[in-house]
């Protein structure tokens, strides 16, 4: 049986008026797929700059959306993992922005029960990141202290939580005397505002002059150089997001220079690439979730009619946790326009 769907839609790059509703034929699910029924979609960064046109898109019209969570509503010929009716989450190439989508099984994940499927799907990628951050790109360990900037956003929160409980002594930065309260509440040892004065003199002047062991910067442009600038020698620089825009051109030689610095530019699709992976790093953060180790605050929840409405506040930078759309708060009264 052939259902419609509603996608959000792009024809080309652009602002938030570039996005579209159209409605579309989903197919039943072939052969290793299954049909899901979306319950919470994560709105992220990558969102914003497939639309704004800061990565390219291969052909148009383009969708959005690398997460999303929901219940299994039929699955095709050779599928034994999953069953209609089961709860879901997956991550993978853009196409989330809709209300039911075709799976490759391949990239599902189970979802606890006592977990909220919004809360999940709002949340996955940024789970998936602080995981592989604290595990891989620098393995935190008792003693050592890291840099955590946007301490009070949706991958900081999880971040700094998940860094504590594995001994690390956190300092966190944030960009507006509201955030800071959040910061200390996930447990931030020291908050800095970015905003003002050196913020690296300030992380030296917290750790004795000696610098962090790591910086996580998920921000880019010119935090780069003030990230490296917060380095113990031999420290290591996590560079895994740019929202505000591209790394300036650099002389790898600094690193010598600095200190025998480390850097690293990692990828949520790198480690996460296969199927073994992908279920692995996610039960070890629904782990988190369930023990207590890491809370979510509740997302900024949009309507699926305010998938623009979305974006604008992630990009505003005023969000505290995560941004999605709650499909269960879905209030569609037409579908020829975004606002």
């Amino acid at each position: 049986m052939t259902r419609s769907t509603l996608t959000v839609l792009f024809d080309q790059q652009g602002g938030t008026e570039v996005l579209r509703y159209q409605t579309q034929d989903c197919p039943d699910p072939g052969d290793h797929e299954v049909l899901v029924q979306h319950a919470g979609i994560g709105v992220n960064y990558i969102d914003i700059q497939q639309r704004s046109g800061r990565y390219k898109v291969a052909a148009f019209p383009a969708s959005l959306g690398v997460e999303a969570s929901g219940r299994v509503l039929a699955v095709g010929p050779g599928v034994s993992d999953f069953k209609p009716g089961d709860r879901v989450a997956y991550l993978h190439s853009a196409g989330a922005y809709t209300q039911y989508r075709v799976m490759p099984v391949s990239r599902l994940v189970s979802v606890p029960e006592a977990l909220s499927l919004p809360l999940v799907g709002i949340n996955l990628t940024r789970g998936l990141t602080a995981q592989y951050l604290v595990n891989d790109s620098y393995a935190v360990k008792p003693g050592c202290t890291v840099l955590v900037h946007s301490a009070a956003g949706g991958v900081g929160q999880i971040l700094v939580q998940w860094a504590v409980h594995l001994g690390a002594r956190v300092i966190g930065t944030v960009g507006a005397d509201h955030k800071m309260a959040v910061a200390k509440q996930v447990g931030c040892d020291a908050v800095v505002l970015s905003t003002e004065g050196d913020m690296a003199l300030q992380v030296r002047a917290l750790t004795a002059g000696e610098g962090v062991h790591a910086v996580y910067d998920g921000i880019g442009g010119e935090m780069f150089e003030k990230s490296l600038q917060c380095l113990a020698p031999s420290g290591t620089l996590v560079s895994y997001g740019t929202p505000a825009g591209e790394i300036p051109p650099f002389d790898v030689f600094r690193l010598n220079q600095m200190g025998s610095l480390h850097l690293t530019s990692p990828s949520i699709f790198t480690y996460n690439k296969t199927t073994e992976q992908l279920r692995l790093r996610s039960a070890d953060f629904f782990k988190q979730l369930t023990s207590g180790i890491v809370r979510l605050p509740e997302p900024e929840y949009y309507s699926f009619d305010q998938a623009a409405q979305a974006q604008d506040a992630l990009a505003s930078r005023q969000t505290l946790g995560a941004v999605g759309l709650n499909l269960a708060q879905a209030s569609m009264e037409s579908s020829s326009g975004m606002r």
